[in-house]
């Protein structure tokens, strides 16, 4: 073989083995999970009743197995919405978890907290320009520790160079930051919160863990810069959520009543010490009301 016949059979091979690696990159990427949907249109009047999506469409242990922080984000709001109806409360958290705010497909894939508050709100808050409203609107729903037996949340900030830059950070020696480490990183905890459960916003057949900031200045711990921007002194956050599996949870933001916002909630460790147990009988201890429409499909 001559030398030009080697190098163009070299970069053959070359140009082969790349297509199998693109190949093989496109086949790994997620694609939205396989879950039945009851038929919707653009109108609210086409919106179907959740009742029945649940007696239709039932979710089975299978179903949920499909679901995955990241691509449950490829479903639009209408499937989101389905699907968190179908969902129970679950226990109330414990421990740390990692999370995610995301944009349903159709979405415009940014946080604009600014506009969903107007431009404003009453009192000292009303100057926060719309860059910084929406900075405190994507440090909320990151990481995340419940304290179940106090029924108390606190929000876990990596980094707080962003908010003190813009004067939202209150600390001096007789009042530091709390600390937590999480897999080896040194976080602070602040935007604490009240934990229960109660009725969903979205879907009131059932009840689903409440995670209410408005009085939260009773809570040990509480700072007034930044802790009262989630109040009801400020943005009034209610979050609610509905597990999915063992250590996955379903999130929706509301300000001042407003839907605002999904997230993910995720710790890694639980969903693989419970994960396997669930898949079998499709059932885990219930915190929170389940309703009275029972779960017409518990196992696959």
């Amino acid at each position: 073989m001559t030398t030009e016949l080697k190098a163009l059979h070299a970069a053959a091979l070359a140009v082969a083995l790349l297509l199998v690696l693109v190949l093989a990159a496109c086949s790994r990427e997620e694609s939205a999970p396989d879950i039945k949907f009851a038929s919707y249109g653009a109108a609210y009047e086409s919106k179907p009743d959740l009742a029945q999506v649940e007696h239709e469409f039932p979710l089975t242990p299978e179903d949920l197995a499909r679901i995955t922080p990241t691509n449950i984000a490829l479903l639009d709001q209408e499937q989101v919405d389905q699907i968190y109806a179908r969902l129970t409360a679950g226990p109330i958290p414990d421990g740390p978890f990692d999370g995610t705010l995301f944009f349903p497909r159709g979405g415009s894939g940014k946080l604009r907290l600014s506009e969903i508050v107007g431009g404003g709100l009453k009192g000292f808050v009303v100057n926060l320009s719309g860059a910084k409203a929406d900075l405190i609107g994507e440090t909320l729903w990151k990481g995340k520790v419940f304290f179940r037996d106090e029924r108390v949340l606190r929000n876990r900030i990596e980094d707080l160079s962003a908010l003190k830059k813009i004067g939202l950070v209150e600390e001096d020696a007789a009042h530091p930051l709390t600390k937590i480490t999480v897999d080896g990183k040194e976080q602070w905890l602040l935007f604490p919160a009240k934990l229960y459960c109660g009725q969903s916003l979205l879907d009131s057949r059932r009840e689903s863990i409440i995670i209410d900031y408005a009085f939260s200045d009773d809570i040990p711990g509480y700072r007034r810069m930044p802790d009262m921007l989630a109040s009801r002194q400020g943005f009034k956050v209610r979050d609610e959520i509905r597990m999915v599996r063992p250590g996955f949870y379903l999130g929706r933001a509301y300000i001042d009543r407003a839907f605002a916002l999904n997230f993910v909630l995720y710790n890694k460790q639980i969903a693989e010490r419970d994960g396997p147990g669930f898949e079998k009988t499709g059932t885990v201890k219930e915190d929170c009301w389940t309703g009275t429409q029972q779960r017409t499909a518990a196992t696959g």
